[in-house]
């Protein structure tokens, strides 16, 4: 706030998502402490807001409530006119980590559109004075572990999930409009918020509702994740300050610089109910992608005069006995509890609700209906797909073939070394086929591997083999993505003979520890007949901006080595995966185009179609391992076995020309 002039004073606010957790806190705050300001409630009373947290604010004179969508264009402007709004505070969003993963349209829905027109509603009546529009500080991505400097209110937005991905969305949109129409909005980006009131489907509530019925805490992952978090009324009186102090166009995050580890949450509940942790604590499977660490600078907001004042002891003992006393509060709450919830986030209109009010003639709405089939696009008749590894590369790319093909298809949600998580799935699905492209391969390369090795047994060995064992006890046929980086030239396999490794050959690399765990597992999916292995080497796609991408890895690189190798096109052989599956392939396939490709070979295709002012430089393997923790793998596979059963796939370097560099070409 520039110095010397007044707090703002507003008269009339609008409060979107007012029936949530933190708003409902603000709301309260607010009526309390300014009776003289007039509060519109505005919420569409979804899954996780409830009337009930708005209590203390229901017999003020000066509250109303409204149920109603943010959606509802002609609500929100009328609205805005009938109640003489001159200050919104827009809370309102899908908000939950794990249920975008699965209702990703809605985030969309529900947080870029529903903001879009709030914005366009302040554009056309013209008569906001304030716009307060609530972010989180998941825009800013993941936060390095090592570093003890927060992220400041001008740092790039980097969101790694679909929620944090809708919210940093809407944020442009908010400072679009700002520019642009020069509407006076403030954005706001917190840490983690807990309290009483809150739906248990988020960390805090959800053990403690768990520890009162003396069930275990699950935690995704290996609850290393690092998360900052504030008591509710601390936050509060944060949106007081800004509502009052905070200048238009800026920024403000709301944190805190103490951290906790999610395994040290489970422990201090477990601490309050007297449990011990090794008994009440359960690991589950990580979400799709589980950001580290979110840390944030708080100095800007400090400066306008807010502290936080709550100590975490106190604040979570507040909490605790909040729940313990208002154990009904949200009343059937089971499917929260789960350690992966799936709440349904449908849309549904609430036009009848302030049609009621107001008397507007209630809008009708058309929409073509859903999986027609136009003749352009048939079914796959009998198909449907469980695919793990959603947010992997290659089994992002399978959803989006199986789109492409008509298959029917479905993401599994379970842990793959939870047993009971995989059985449900495939109940929850009933797949025809199974496809594992799950697994660990280090962040952001093998290295990753050799200082995590728990992490990198759970997944590529425990994980893959208990996948492997329900699919056989359900008659499934397991299509299971490997590796080839478990070979290495040798004295019968010299580099350049063009004499590969055969189906058959027992791996003879085990010089880092990803390849080491690969190579066990894949000697006991022998003994599974239900399983095929695709041992794929180096992939490539024509996706050039992709960081996973071969070709992509080693234009970046300074220095590379010159060697020969066998690689995977995936564009060419994704698709044959699925004709595999469809021909009930089974046994270990060397999942590569025929024949070997040099580095060198790579660039200089890269520099003519692509780039021809590109440039590299040669090292040797001594010079290589100089600068990498652990060897990499060289070797050619032989692809006969694939090649008799797909005579038209083409050898690497013509695989690589049509699907890359081709498709790629610069004119």
């Amino acid at each position: 706030m520039a110095s010397g002039t007044e707090p703002y004073a507003p008269k009339n606010i609008l409060i979107t998502g007012a029936a949530g957790f933190i708003a409902s806190h603000v709301t309260n705050r607010l009526i309390k402490n300014y009776p003289h300001y007039k509060i519109v409630a505005l919420d569409k009373l979804d899954y996780c807001s409830n009337i009930k947290n708005l209590g203390p604010s229901q017999t003020s004179p000066n509250f109303r409530f409204i149920k109603g969508d943010i959606v509802s264009a002609d609500l929100i402007n009328y609205l805005l006119v009938a109640e003489e709004i001159d200050t919104i505070m827009h809370f309102a969003a899908q908000t939950h980590v794990d249920n975008s993963f699965g209702n990703s349209f809605e985030f969309t829905n529900n947080n870029i559109y529903g903001t879009h027109v709030l914005l366009e509603a302040c554009k056309v009546t013209q008569r906001i004075k304030r716009f307060i529009h609530v972010s989180t500080d998941e825009v800013y991505g993941e936060t390095d572990l090592e570093t003890d400097i927060g992220n400041p209110e001008a740092s790039q937005l980097l969101p790694t999930n679909p929620y944090s991905a809708t919210k940093a969305g809407a944020e442009m949109l908010v400072m679009a409009y700002h520019r642009s129409y020069g509407l006076p909005t403030i954005t706001t980006r917190g840490n983690n918020v807990y309290g009483p009131n809150q739906y248990p489907e988020k960390l805090i509530p959800k053990f403690i509702l768990l520890a009162m019925k003396g069930e275990k805490l699950p935690i995704h992952g290996n609850g290393s994740n690092v998360r900052s978090y504030l008591y509710s009324e601390d936050v509060a009186e944060a949106f007081e300050v800004i509502l009052h102090k905070g200048v238009i166009g800026h920024v403000y995050n709301i944190g805190t610089k103490k951290e906790r580890r999610v395994l040290d949450v489970a422990e201090d509940v477990c601490k309050l109910f007297g449990s011990t942790p090794e008994e009440a604590i359960d690991f589950v499977q990580d979400r799709p992608f589980n950001d580290q660490r979110y840390f944030l600078d708080d100095q800007k907001l400090k400066k306008l005069g807010w502290q936080e004042s709550t100590p975490w002891e106190e604040g979570l003992k507040r909490t605790m006995d909040w729940y313990t006393q208002n154990p009904d509060w949200w009343g059937d709450v089971s499917s929260a509890l789960d350690p992966h919830p799936r709440i349904s986030v449908a849309t549904h209109s609430n036009e009848d609700s302030w049609f009621f009010q107001y008397g507007f003639s209630r809008l009708t709405r058309t929409c073509s209906e859903l999986n027609k089939d136009s003749g352009s696009q048939r079914k796959e008749q009998g198909l449907k797909f469980l695919i793990y590894g959603r947010t992997g590369w290659i089994g992002g790319l399978l959803g989006k073939l199986c789109k492409e093909k008509g298959i029917e298809f479905a993401y599994g949600s379970g842990r793959l070394e939870d047993r009971r998580s995989l059985i449900e799935d495939i109940k929850r699905t009933r797949p025809t086929h199974v496809f594992n492209a799950a697994g660990v391969t280090g962040r952001p390369n093998v290295d990753w591997c050799e200082s995590h090795k728990i992490e990198t047994v759970r997944a590529n060995v425990v994980g893959t083999l208990t996948l492997a064992d329900v699919c056989k006890e359900q008659n499934l046929l397991l299509m299971n993505f490997a590796t080839g980086c478990i070979f290495e030239y040798d004295n019968k396999h010299q580099l350049g003979s063009g004499v590969g490794f055969k189906e058959e050959d027992k791996p003879n690399f085990i010089g880092s520890f990803y390849s080491k765990t690969k190579a066990m597992v894949e000697e006991l999916l022998r003994e599974y007949p239900n399983v095929c292995t695709l041992r794929v080497r180096m992939p490539i796609s024509s996706d050039l901006s992709n960081q996973r991408n071969f070709i992509t890895k080693i234009s970046r690189y300074n220095k590379v080595v010159n060697i020969p190798n066998s690689m995977t096109v995936l564009d060419e052989l994704l698709p044959i995966s699925i004709e595999m599956a469809k021909r009930d392939c089974r046994g270990i396939w060397n999942f590569t185009n025929p024949g070997v490709v040099s580095h060198n070979e790579i660039l200089e295709m890269y520099k003519k179609y692509i780039d021809p002012k590109f440039t590299w430089e040669n090292f040797n393997l001594e010079e290589q391992a100089k600068v990498i923790v652990a060897p990499r793998s060289n070797n050619e596979l032989d692809a006969s076995k694939l090649k008799k059963e797909f005579p038209e796939l083409l050898s690497i370097k013509e695989s690589i020309l049509k699907y890359v560099f081709e498709a790629n070409k610069k004119t």
